[in-house]
């Protein structure tokens, strides 16, 4: 017998059928990140992954909960959320690589104020396509629809990643010492932080619209550039992390340089930094068009500078040449040392 219409229930603002189409939509490509390891399928209540760690001597599970922020909002905007979920995927496998972790599985949670399955769908195919490019699975998930928490047409996504790293080679910035070289590799634009700023300089401030090209932006839109995707460090990175050239990495968050750098550094100790990279044209413009000053636009935007290795100064060529290899076009530059003076300092001559 078919389950009865929840006429009632949609009244008040869920929609079951549309929860039960948009699972249907999404089935394929979370199936399409599993793995050998993945013992449970889409719809079960729990998921479940078998705990065997060839290679890994001694396993630490390391993990990490995350959000897009309000990308999210510049993603309605533009009426397109097949990027979002990959910003989340990367975002996290970020944030577990510091420790030297690599990633096994992700678990999303999607809100919204009314359930639309294919836009569900099209978070979700980002969520997969992440979770294959970086080598790991997508088992499970939430989507809840809260009609009277959030608004019509607005959505959420966040989720939870876990990794395992081998206990002897977990990077946790204790070897860090002064005179160390901080590498910065190149990011390709804000990543997931920042858009609160970035949306009220260019979108309240300046009355851009999506569609328009200012010239710091170098024929990409102003869509484009702010919706690029949150840049994974994990192939370039690893590697440097299994050879034990990696002594810290930071990931450039919320915070930016200064506040990132800091915590992964022993608590004597500072660093000092030469902006002379190249900077995708976005900071140039929200710098530009709302007077912001060089030091606040440290603190909220990574300016370029996704992720810091941390190594000594005799692995610098080789730990340059292992992630230029791993990941063509990626950009790496000697950004700084670290020294016995605490604080990030930035711009103060090396």
């Amino acid at each position: 017998m078919s389950p009865e219409p929840a006429e009632q229930y949609r009244r008040s603002g869920v929609d079951i059928d549309e929860a039960e189409l948009a699972v249907e939509l999404i089935r394929n490509d979370v199936r399409s990140t599993f793995g050998p390891k993945v013992i449970s399928d889409v719809g079960n209540f729990g998921a479940m992954y078998l705990a065997e760690f060839p290679g890994v001597d001694r396993p630490v599970l390391v993990a990490s909960t995350d959000g897009v922020g309000t990308k999210l909002r510049v993603a309605a905007m533009a009426g397109d959320y097949s990027t979002v979920g990959n910003d989340l995927i990367n975002h996290c496998v970020n944030d577990i690589l510091v420790q030297g972790a690599a990633p096994l599985f992700f678990q999303d949670y999607i809100a919204c104020g009314r359930l639309e399955a294919g836009c569900v769908a099209s978070i979700v195919k980002g969520l997969a396509a992440g979770c294959r490019e970086n080598g790991f699975s997508l088992i499970g998930g939430e989507i809840a629809e809260m009609p009277g928490f959030y608004q019509v047409g607005d959505y959420d996504v966040a989720g939870t990643i876990v990794g395992v790293a081998d206990r002897d080679r977990i990077v946790d910035g204790s070897a860090i010492a002064p005179g160390d070289v901080l590498l910065g590799c190149a990011s390709n634009g804000l990543h997931t932080n920042g858009y609160s700023l970035a949306r009220r300089v260019l979108f309240e401030e300046a009355g851009l619209d999506l569609g328009d090209s200012p010239e710091e932006l170098d024929g990409a839109t102003v869509a484009e550039s702010l919706l690029r995707v949150h840049r994974s460090y994990l192939h370039p990175v690893m590697p440097c992390v299994s050879a034990g050239l990696a002594r810290g990495i930071c990931h450039v968050t919320g915070g930016g340089l200064p506040g990132n750098l800091q915590r992964i550094l022993p608590d004597e100790l500072g660093a000092a930094i030469e902006p002379d990279w190249s900077r995708p044209g976005i900071f140039e413009l929200i710098a530009r068009i709302g007077e912001v000053p060089d030091a606040e636009m440290y603190r909220v935007f990574n300016m370029g500078i996704g992720l810091v290795v941390v190594v000594s100064p005799g692995d610098e060529d080789r730990a340059i040449e292992i992630m230029q290899r791993h990941e063509e076009g990626l950009h790496v530059w000697r950004i700084g040392v670290v020294t016995e003076r605490k604080g990030v300092r930035i711009g103060v001559g090396l």
